[in-house]
Order: structure tokens, then sequence, then C-alpha cells
């Protein structure tokens, strides 16, 4: 179990940046539960639950999700649904159950860029961009490649557009980590293709989803199937070997680009 030497309710963003910069030990609190996990000592623990940032709001052009939000509001929420169809309730709906949906925070589900994440697979296959309080609004793909700094995810900003998506996941037990997860999305002729859980990183296969026309038939779809695991790398750990992933990767996609195109 961790420990904390003091907790800190923030009155405000700007509050909360110096506290997390006046100590090496200090920390951004979401909702705790990997954390407890872990047996590190901490000296401040910051908790941003009075600043309004448990929101989901739809704006002209997209919705904003605030870090503080939980994965049960995600899962459920009708404005998620009614902009991007069900991958966002699709990629947390396995995630342990009902109660720790209710306290776990997609802020801190996204920035610690968890290999094994569901929801940063299907953000990824979204036009998703983030928003830091030091570190300004950057698209989600560039944040998941740079490396940790001390900043506030302060909310996440989807863009909206006419997307048809999917969401596909192996687990061994309904409720364990996935094996392999994919995100699909379409907008037109432009497609999106996303693996996470490899173990590592979820990632975009952009070549596979250039192949991939506005309506593709089964050769079409056969050819981005095969180009995800010639584009993408794929490792082994006590969930699968790296030759399962392959046969998965391939099966997966498929499933959520035939989803789309029903």
């Amino acid at each position: 179990m961790f420990e904390l030497k003091e907790y800190n309710f923030a009155h405000s963003l700007d509050q909360a940046d110096k506290l997390l910069h006046g100590d090496k030990g200090n920390l951004i609190l979401g909702g705790l539960l990997w954390m407890r996990m872990g047996r590190k000592n901490y000296n401040t623990g910051i908790d941003l639950s009075n600043l309004s940032l448990n929101q989901i709001i739809e704006t002209e052009d997209g919705v904003e999700i605030g870090c503080m939000t939980t994965l049960r509001q995600i899962e459920t929420s009708r404005k998620l649904r009614k902009c991007f169809g069900n991958i966002l309730r699709d990629s947390v709906s396995h995630i342990v159950g009902v109660q720790f949906r209710n306290s776990a925070t997609i802020g801190g589900s996204v920035f610690p860029r968890f290999s094994f994440s569901d929801i940063l697979t299907a953000l990824l296959a979204l036009e998703t961009q983030v928003h830091l309080y030091r570190g300004g609004t950057i698209p989600l793909e560039t944040f998941i490649t740079m490396p940790p700094k001390r900043d506030i995810l302060v909310k996440l900003i989807l863009k909206k557009k006419d997307w048809k998506t999917s969401y596909q996941s192996h687990r061994m037990t309904a409720t364990d980590f996935p094996v392999l997860s994919a995100a699909v999305s379409s907008q037109g002729n432009q497609w999106r293709i996303c693996l996470g859980a490899r173990p590592a990183k979820a990632i975009l296969a952009r070549k596979a989803a250039a192949l991939l026309p506005g309506k593709p038939d089964k050769e079409q779809i056969s050819l981005a199937c095969d180009q995800v695991v010639t584009e993408l790398s794929f490792g082994s750990n006590l969930r699968g070997t790296k030759e399962y992933r392959q046969i998965l990767a391939k099966i997966l996609v498929k499933r959520g680009i035939e989803a789309i195109c029903r």
C-alpha cells in the first residue's frame, strides 16, 4: 500500500501545478486504484475533485472529457454514444467491475499511458487531443510517444465527425487485461486502425488503414489485416505469445472492419 504525508484539495489548476512542482514527491491523484497496488511513499497527494473536471461537455466541434470523469460516466454517456457510437462504452465495459469504474478516472487511465489500456486504444482510433496545463493541446498519438513529464492532464478533446466505430478485444477471462485489443473507425474514405496490448503501447496502423476504401470488399479487408501484422510489432508475455497475437490481430481487425461495413 502507498503512503502520503499530506493530502491537499486543490482550489485551482494554478495551485495544483505549483504544488506538483513544489516537490518531486508530490503527485496528482486520480481514482487511486492502481496506486493501491504499489508500495511507494509520497509527500503530497493533490486532489482535483473540487475543480469541476468530472464533466463531459459537448461543443459545436467536439466533446470535452474532464480528467476526473470516471470510466463509468464514459460507459453510460449518451453524448459520447451519439457522437462516437459504442466504441468508448465497449472499451471500458470489461474493466474489472462497476464499482471499479465508478472510481477510476479517465485522467488516471490516460496519463500513465499503460500498454494494456483499453480506453487509450479506443481514443486513438478517434481524433483525440490531450490538453495539458503546461504542455497545451497536442494530439493523443504525440502524447503517447513523449517522455514522461510533470504536468496535469486537464481534459481530452474529441473531434466530432460522422464516425462509424467498433471496438474488439480478446481476454482470457471477462474482467482480465486484454491479450490484444483493436479499435477501428471510419469517416467517409478515412479509416483509422489501432492495436493495443501488443503487449506494447497502443499504436495506429496507418499503412493498413490507407489500404481501405470507403466500402472495402473481402479481398481489401484481408490485405489490410495482413498489413497490420507486417506493419506493427508484437511481443510475448504471460497472456500470449507473439505468434498468437499476430493471429488475433488479423481476426480482431477483420471483425472491426466488418462491423462498420454492415
